[in-house]
């Protein structure tokens, strides 16, 4: 596969399908650690990895596991545990080694398990492409979108605690403080992003 399909499959990931501010996946931890900027790095450094270690485990497990065996209706009980295993990893890696961020991150670090926009990364790679030329080519292009979905996760916490910075620094009006005010930011902040929507086709034909 050339550079510039992998190149589309990633910007296609960050700004056109966004997980978060398009498909309103990982929401959870969209709301809830995007307050600090450093928390919002971390989280989202150790989604980015669980995305990257789900989809490489996921995406062969489907394809000579699953498929192989009729065992299709068992893909979201099978993909959940996958990815309970691998956030246990991280939390156990964090830990060990970088007390101070598994301490800022609390309990939104074990709810990665439950965070669907990496469940979704995981489907989605098995339904767009398991039917490319080549198991070798479409496992590659699954580990590039999971890759691109992850920055794109980035992108949207680091942005949204830029803005949230924003909002505690302006008196908003009483009935807004708090959970309304940010959930207004980030429908704009959504909505901004569709801006971007066929510029990546043009861009690449």
């Amino acid at each position: 596969m050339s550079i510039k399909v992998f190149a589309a499959i990633i910007l296609t990931a960050v700004f056109v399908n966004n997980y978060v501010l398009q498909q309103f996946l990982g929401i959870c931890p969209f709301l809830g650690v995007s307050k600090k900027f450093d928390s919002a790095v971390g989280m989202s450094i150790a989604v980015i990895f669980v995305m990257l270690l789900a989809t490489a485990v996921t995406f062969p497990i489907q394809h000579f596991i699953l498929d192989k065996m009729d065992l299709g209706y068992m893909q979201t009980i099978v993909f959940i545990l996958v990815i309970a295993a691998l956030v246990q990893l991280v939390e156990i890696v964090l830990k060990k080694y970088v007390p101070a961020l598994h301490a800022s991150l609390g309990v939104y670090l074990p709810l990665i398990t439950t965070n669907c926009a990496v469940l979704g990364v995981c489907i989605d790679n098995v339904d767009s492409y398991m039917t490319a030329t080549g198991f070798g080519a479409s496992y590659a292009q699954a580990l590039f979108n999971a890759f691109g979905s992850g920055l794109g996760f980035m992108m949207a916490m680091v942005l949204f605690s830029g803005v949230r910075a924003r909002i505690e620094d302006n008196d908003a009006p009483p009935s807004f403080k708090g959970m309304p005010i940010t959930l207004i930011a980030a429908a704009i902040l959504s909505v901004a992003f569709f801006g971007f929507t066929g510029v990546i086709e043009n861009i690449f034909g």
